[in-house]
This record gives C-alpha cells, sequence and structure tokens, in this order.
C-alpha cells in the first residue's frame, strides 16, 4: 500500500480498479484548511489522462509494471513487431502502444516494452538516440543570430528543431524524453 503523501513522479498504483501511472504531482498545504496532493495521472491500459486531488490519507494498492527489453523487427501497416531477445518471441503491438516512442526507433534498434499482467501498454525508446537529418533547409551565409533554429526531419520521420549548421546527411543525437537536439555525432 502507499499512501498518497508518497506519490511520486512515475509511481504505479490501483484507484478504483483501474491501474495509474502518476505523471506529476504536487503536494498543496494552504495556509487554511488541510493538505492535499494534486496529480496527474495517466490510465496505463486506455492511456486517458486525468487530473485528480487526493487526500494525503488516503491509501492504495502499489502495482508491479514489468519491464522487458525488446528488438524492434518492422511495422506491417497496422502493427509494430518486436523481439524479445531471450525467447526470440514477437510481439505485435498496436499504435496506441507506441505513438510517442516509435518516432525514434529505427528498425533492429532496442526499446523498453513494459507490461501489466502480462499485457503491453507502453513503449519506452532510448534516451538517446543516433539519427541522421534526411530533410532541412539549408542554412543561410550570415544567419547567424544567437539560438537561431530550422527544422529537420530524421530518418524515422521525427520533427526535430536544429541549429542552422545541420545539414542533410548529418547524424545528430536527441533526447528522446524532450525531443530535443544534443550534438551533431
Amino acid at each position: 500500500m502507499i499512501s498518497a503523501n508518497d506519490i511520486r513522479k512515475g509511481i504505479t498504483f490501483k484507484m478504483d480498479g483501474e491501474v495509474y501511472q502518476v505523471l506529476d504531482f504536487q503536494h498543496v498545504k494552504p495556509g487554511k484548511g488541510a493538505a492535499f496532493v494534486r496529480t496527474k495521472i495517466k490510465n496505463v491500459m486506455t492511456g486517458t489522462i486525468k487530473e485528480v486531488t487526493l487526500n494525503p490519507n488516503e491509501k492504495f494498492p502499489r502495482v508491479h509494471i514489468e519491464s522487458k527489453e525488446m528488438q524492434y523487427l518492422y511495422n506491417d501497416g497496422e502493427l509494430y513487431y518486436f523481439m524479445d531477445n531471450e525467447t526470440f518471441e514477437q510481439l505485435p503491438l498496436t499504435e496506441e502502444n507506441v505513438e510517442d516512442a516509435i518516432i525514434y526507433i529505427k528498425e533492429n534498434d532496442t526499446a523498453i516494452v513494459r507490461f501489466y499482467e502480462g499485457n503491453p501498454f507502453e513503449l519506452i525508446a532510448p534516451n538517446f538516440v543516433e539519427l541522421e537529418v534526411t530533410k532541412t533547409e539549408p542554412g543561410i551565409k550570415g544567419d547567424t543570430a544567437t539560438g537561431a533554429t530550422k527544422p529537420a526531419t530524421v530518418e524515422t520521420g521525427a520533427t526535430v528543431q536544429v541549429p542552422l549548421f545541420v545539414n542533410i546527411g548529418d547524424k545528430i543525437k536527441i533526447d528522446t524524453r524532450t525531443g530535443d537536439y544534443l550534438s551533431r555525432v
């Protein structure tokens, strides 16, 4: 059991028969009245996000989420196929399961698939990936305003804001948690 007072980002718990993951939380102690915990939670199976205010004394059962590193094989148009590196079994995932992370993953790359009671519900890309720029406008000579950026499309289809000196064919390092350009490789 976990009390609402101990809630932190990333913790999973069961409330009203559903499993939720904490996306954000804030402990609030108003000058008048009792303290409370304002949370933003995501239903791990349906993906719906809601904001809930909890009493710090409330208790919820903690839920165990299994994570497994798997290799991305291919997309057949509807499903994305991943292979377990230990058993070599293939696991098909839907667009809903992979939508946030698949834009940073190439075929044969590894990623983390998260399961609840044997059912996959989320794909997590590696924190940092190196991808090749396939489309971007050329930087204009003399256009060197501080911090100027331009959009660039990488080989997986993701669009990232990059500095003006980045060109087509350059490999760049991206932070997948924020979608930010880090450096040229």
